[in-house]
């Protein structure tokens, strides 16, 4: 019996490129330390698994723009309807844990900025919290009575870990874009590294071996690299039909292949996830 995948959110954060002159969006790219189970010493984006606090019954009080039955009808195919809203919910929450981006508004409307040294130390202390399991995400959110606009995150893609892996996850990919008035702090933990790339350049930057990316980050660079600026990679990804790709894996040759579901095969980028060790 192959593993059961294990739901996750992942965000794609964009944000327009600060070279001069140059008219393109940056995503955030983050390294998983090389300890990590899954995927180590590689880049992909921000992000993890469902909490059960993430659907919880009374979690959609703090959720503006989309409710439990919006979310259910976005991802019909969720494990479980209640979890729909959940993606949503994890997505912002494991930015913050991860990177210290929170996408929240004040009960007023106004966002949340964290730039002053008072706000940095507070969230910082937030996110240690979290981090430790010493706080829930909405006690951090009723102390500092916020809401989630969880409609600033858009349902981009949908990838599920191949079958013969002993660690799976059935991934939902947003994007949004990155908060004004905050800075990246990676956790040092689980992320060890941040990079804002235009995915053009992180392609390019994988092409030649400088980093290493798995399929699902490979391919959603090459669909967000179309897009000049954020708001049309929001809106695309409005408008986008989003299907789940199961990838599998196939010995070709001496080595293992990811095949996509049409049976294009990527020889030259290996699968590189966690398969268990031998002896």
């Amino acid at each position: 019996m192959y593993a059961t995948p294990t739901d996750a959110s992942t965000v794609m954060l964009l944000r327009p490129c600060r070279a001069e002159g140059v008219k393109d969006i940056e995503v955030l790219m983050v390294l998983r330390n090389r300890k990590s189970r899954f995927v180590p010493g590689y880049h992909v984006y921000p992000g993890g698994i469902l909490d059960p606090e993430d659907y919880e019954p009374g979690v959609e009080r703090f959720c503006r723009g989309i409710d439990r039955d919006r979310a259910s009808a976005i991802l019909p195919d969720m494990s479980r309807p209640e979890k729909a809203l959940g993606a949503w919910v994890a997505g912002i929450r494991e930015s913050f844990e991860e990177v210290g981006m929170l996408i929240a508004r004040m009960r007023d409307g106004s966002p949340v900025t964290i730039r002053t040294e008072e706000e940095r130390r507070r969230f910082c202390g937030y996110r240690r919290a979290l981090n430790r399991g010493e706080m829930k995400f909405s006690e951090m959110l009723e102390k500092e009575d916020l809401v989630l606009p969880v409609d600033r995150l858009h349902y981009f893609s949908h990838w599920i870990t191949p079958e013969p892996l002993p660690l799976r996850y059935d991934v939902r990919f947003f994007v949004a874009a990155a908060p004004a008035d905050q800075a990246v702090i990676h956790d040092g933990v689980e992320l060890t590294e941040h990079l804002w790339l235009r995915p053009s350049a992180a392609l390019e930057e994988y092409e030649k071996g400088r980093i290493g990316m798995v399929l699902p980050q490979i391919m959603t660079l090459v669909d967000i690299s179309r897009f000049r600026t954020v708001e049309e990679a929001v809106t695309a990804a409005e408008r986008r039909h989003v299907p789940a790709i199961l990838t599998k894996i196939r010995r070709i040759g001496d080595a293992d292949v990811e095949v996509m579901p049409d049976g294009t095969a990527y020889e030259r980028r290996p699968p590189v996830y966690s398969w268990p060790k031998k002896g």
